[in-house]
């Protein structure tokens, strides 16, 4: 495994997924964010669910998905429900 496995919320197969979607570096991951991570992670997914979203914002700002503030949560629970397929 590779250097995204590393961050807090990322495990083997969301760090696959990210490689498949062109990003292979914590830096790449923040500049990319975490919509548009999991938007590209969506067009390989169509199972990509609310919790993958939570888990790669929370990778960004290196805490588990849980320790996300709620108005965070809200904002990617809005996203994810306009974006959900």
């Amino acid at each position: 495994m590779g250097e995204l496995s590393k961050l807090p919320n990322i495990g083997k197969t969301v760090e696959e997924q990210l490689n498949q979607a062109g990003i292979y570096t914590e830096g790449e991951l923040k500049s990319t964010g975490a919509k548009q991570a999991w938007l590209k992670i969506q067009q390989i997914d169509e199972s990509a669910c609310i919790h993958r979203l939570l888990a790669l914002e929370g990778a960004i700002r290196g805490v588990k998905k849980t320790l996300l503030p709620d108005e965070v949560k809200a904002d990617l629970k809005e996203f994810y429900q306009w974006h959900k397929k």
